[in-house]
């Protein structure tokens, strides 16, 4: 079943092929055989053929934006030997509260899974349906998670190798090839790093959403132990309403206190201010 961007970028393309371009080389034919057409007309038409030149050029350019998430790396792993790819993910980086949660898929190359994204670009619903068919389908998936202790122990660039390379361990299927988004791991397993992984790989796209998908489904969770943060709209992330619940209620023991803005909550002067006081006149 075709998600309503795929229906909306095909009719788009339908309009382009079968309306704009015979248009366009109708007009072009009709000022070739013209042997003096006048020149409004011929400006005119040269103009139109311009306009109908950019349309097409822009309905393609679209189309090709939009299946910039592909399995372009791994056909190319394949074709050099490799068969078994996994794509890992975080998510959570930038999250003032709870676990950073990483995940690893291998993806099954004979069943093909529609609409693989950066699950930041998919909406809630979408991410969800995705998920499912990513667990019913892939040859194999793991979801490891560092909780804000280790964390704050290790730094979070740290604390996301360590939950990269967990969700690796944990697979049935042992990997031969490795994709992963702008990160390393320390293995010996050959690796691929791709800056902007999840938008421009399958793999690494599947692995960013189950990825999502479990992290939101904790974020809910605790928000029914800590409402007043409001944890389940903004995920943990530094957005204003949750720096004011940090500022009224201070820090929870799974806040991040290696990050500034909870670590400013935590201190006993946050938000206080010096009124200054008038000199004495000698």
């Amino acid at each position: 079943m075709q998600s309503p961007e795929e229906r909306s970028l095909g009719f788009l393309l339908f309009v382009a092929v079968v309306f704009v371009a015979p248009a366009s080389r109708r007009r072009f034919e009709y000022s070739c055989r013209s042997e003096n057409p006048p020149a409004g007309r011929r400006r005119h038409e040269n103009r139109a053929s311009i306009c109908s030149l950019i349309a097409i050029s822009g309905v393609l350019k679209s189309a090709a934006m939009s299946r910039r998430c592909s399995s372009r790396y791994e056909r190319e792993a394949r074709k050099c030997g490799w068969q078994r790819i996994a794509g890992l993910d975080e998510v959570g980086r930038g999250s003032l509260f709870g676990q950073v949660v990483a995940a690893a898929v291998i993806l099954d190359p004979k069943r093909r899974i529609v609409g693989l994204d950066d699950s930041k670009k998919l909406p809630a619903e979408r991410r969800e349906i995705l998920a499912l068919r990513i667990r019913e389908h892939a040859l194999a998936w793991a979801i490891a998670e560092v909780d804000a202790r280790r964390i704050d122990a290790w730094n979070i660039y740290q604390a996301s190798r360590q939950a990269m390379a967990e969700a690796l361990s944990q697979l049935k299927i042992s990997p031969d090839y490795l994709l992963l988004d702008a990160m390393q791991l320390d293995v010996l397993v050959e690796q691929k790093s791709l800056i902007h992984g999840d938008a421009i790989s399958v793999s690494i796209a599947a692995a960013s959403i189950i990825a999502k998908v479990e992290r939101d489904r904790q974020m809910r969770e605790w928000d029914r132990i800590y409402p007043q943060y409001g944890l389940a709209r903004h995920k943990g992330y530094a957005t204003p309403d949750h720096l004011a619940a940090l500022r009224a209620h201070g820090p929870t023991p799974h806040h991040r206190f290696s990050f500034a803005p909870v670590r400013e909550a935590a201190c006993w002067s946050a938000g206080a201010t010096q009124v200054a006081l008038p000199l004495p006149a000698f």
